[in-house]
């Protein structure tokens, strides 16, 4: 779990950013967890967008996809989702708290 103050950072730095993924009508496929279990290794820090086709509450898809991922879910505002997952690179830049 996170502060509030390192919920407040995060958010901050995914204010900027543009969803790197959709989930839609499919839901939530095996392909789709690969592709943001990579992104979360090289970033850290991803935006999803969730679409109202997916049919699922916003909060429900985002706390599937976290468990899925080992993630952590920092908020979700309206039908945007914003996943953390520390990378398990050595030689990488981290995001501080």
């Amino acid at each position: 779990m996170f502060t509030s103050k390192q919920r407040a950072k995060l958010r901050s730095m995914a204010s900027t950013e543009k969803p790197i993924a959709q989930v839609g009508k499919e839901g939530i496929s095996e392909n789709l967890v690969a592709g943001l279990s990579d992104a979360l290794e090289a970033r850290e820090l991803i935006k999803i967008a969730l679409l109202p086709s997916a049919g699922e509450d916003g909060d429900n898809l985002a706390e599937n996809l976290a468990e899925l991922l080992g993630a952590e879910v920092v908020a979700v505002i309206g039908r945007k989702a914003i996943l953390y997952r520390r990378s398990s690179k050595r030689d990488f830049r981290h995001i501080e708290f």
